[in-house]
């Protein structure tokens, strides 16, 4: 198709050049085929535009140059000057052809830094080395013809893949990994292959193709993606091994929080524990029925205390580890409600704990031990913390279920409603002894169970304890069977 351009350009100024004839001289006649011969060298190949530009010199003796229709010249001057205008076509061929080469190599650079900088941008936010590697293999894809291959190694270096590789190319992306250097023709490194082999580190290899010796500028491209792919890998890797070693550096420290408290609060309960203890059994004679009563309350109390502490330390401790799963089961809240009721109703015999459980609630996914505990503690927090009634309140709303505890306590301030939820922390100011688990614990169950645990102001006075809870599909009975 190239090859009729060129025979349209000679034609062109072939016959504007006739039809121009007794108009102009020969010399505005000869510049018509330089014209052809600058386009034809700008818009067609080297060895088209070279072409043109002999035939150019050929058509101009031949229907022009007396003696004319032929390729004979009786004059000097004339085949000087045709020596002179094939000179000049065929520099003007070589310069506008070495411009248009620069040209498009420096449009292949303008574009191949686009795609590096565009590829940049989006493994600084890639997750996961599965997703570099498909970016990596569209950057691949759409800067080299192919067919090309990324793939991501093992543990033990040996690269990945989903389909069957053949035997020169698993040895090829195994030995770059292994030797972490460019293989492939113009690297000096098995120049047999018909493809370049490129390393990323030690996470993969990458096979590219068509691999030209001479293509010195697109190997140099592709080592610089698989540069980009091997820096964002490590990164990832770096990322992981930085948030691993954070979250056990964060659990030595949880866990050293808590020895140290736990060593701290222990003294005193077992120190009261002891001392009653001792009484009873060397003063058990002379101490009234009244006063054997009294210590053995405050034995009891002090190991209530200890039991209390205990459960919330070790239950933190275990939600706070990782990949910790629940034993979920469907449960009903009534019955986990009730259960509750029946026991901290025990410590308050003044009764001051009102229930508004509805009837037909739907079944949760939960833990019942677990959601025993949190509303155990948010109970006892209540009662110890106010003095009026506590309200505990369970209804749907949508698709969540909403188990709230009202009181009529001192209240906490906005600016320390989310401290109250951290280990150790504690709202209330009036010197009553507590350990700061209990909101710690609530909040850590909620969040294992995919609820939420709020904290809001009650009006007129007091604070609510709201835990939303979501519903999900309902499991089959015998009775929506039948």
């Amino acid at each position: 198709m190239r090859w009729v351009w060129v025979a349209l350009l000679l034609a062109a100024a072939t016959g504007l050049g006739l039809v121009l004839e007794g108009h102009v001289h020969l010399i505005s006649q000869a510049m018509l085929y330089v014209l052809v011969v600058v386009i034809a060298a700008y818009r067609l190949s080297a060895q088209e535009s070279v072409v043109c530009a002999v035939f150019a010199v050929i058509a101009l003796n031949f229907f022009f140059i007396p003696p004319r229709w032929t390729f004979e010249v009786d004059n000097r001057e004339h085949l000087i000057a045709l020596g002179v205008m094939l000179i000049v076509a065929l520099v003007i061929s070589r310069l506008a052809t070495g411009l248009r080469r620069e040209t498009d190599t420096a449009r292949l650079n303008e574009w191949r830094a686009r795609q590096l900088q565009t590829l940049a941008g989006e493994l600084a936010v890639a997750a996961s080395a599965q997703e570099v590697q498909r970016l990596g293999q569209a950057a691949l894809d759409a800067a080299f013809s192919g067919p090309n291959l990324l793939l991501l190694a093992d543990a033990h270096g040996e690269p990945v893949a989903a389909i069957e590789l053949v035997p020169m190319m698993r040895d090829g992306l195994r030995s770059c990994i292994k030797e972490r250097a460019v293989l492939g023709p113009g690297t000096g490194r098995w120049p047999g292959l018909d493809a370049w082999y490129l390393p990323l580190a030690s996470d993969g290899a990458a096979c590219v193709r068509p691999a030209r010796a001479d293509d010195e500028g697109g190997r140099e491209h592709a080592q610089a993606l698989c540069a980009l792919l091997a820096q964002a890998l490590v990164r990832l890797r770096l990322g992981q091994a930085m948030h691993a070693a954070q979250h056990e550096a964060d659990r030595q420290q949880m866990q050293s929080t808590f020895l140290a408290a736990i060593s701290h609060d222990l003294r005193t309960p077992l120190a009261a524990i002891v001392a009653a203890a001792s009484s009873l059994q060397t003063q058990r004679e002379r101490l009234d029925a009244a006063a054997q009563a009294r210590l053995l309350q405050g034995i009891v109390n002090e190991a209530d205390y200890l039991s209390s502490m205990s459960d919330n330390t070790l239950q933190l401790l275990r939600l706070s580890e990782p990949g910790q799963t629940l034993q979920l089961n469907w449960e009903s809240l009534e019955e986990i409600v009730g259960a509750v009721l029946a026991r901290v109703r025990q410590h308050d015999p003044a009764r001051r704990i009102r229930s508004q459980v509805p009837e037909g609630l739907p079944l949760l996914r939960a833990d019942a031990v677990l959601l025993a505990q949190l509303l155990s503690n948010l109970l006892d927090n209540a009662l110890k913390y106010s003095e009026g009634e506590v309200e505990l309140v369970v209804a749907r709303q949508g698709e969540l279920l909403e188990l709230c505890v009202h009181d009529r306590g001192p209240g906490i301030p906005e600016a320390e409603r989310e401290a109250v939820f951290q280990p150790y922390v504690r709202g209330d100011r009036s010197g009553r002894r507590g350990t700061g688990l209990g909101l710690a614990v609530c909040r850590a169950i909620a969040r294992a169970h995919g609820a939420q645990l709020l904290l809001r102001a009650r009006e007129g006075g007091g604070s609510s304890f709201c835990l939303r809870l979501p519903i999900e599909a309902q499991p089959d009975t015998p009775e929506s069977v039948a």
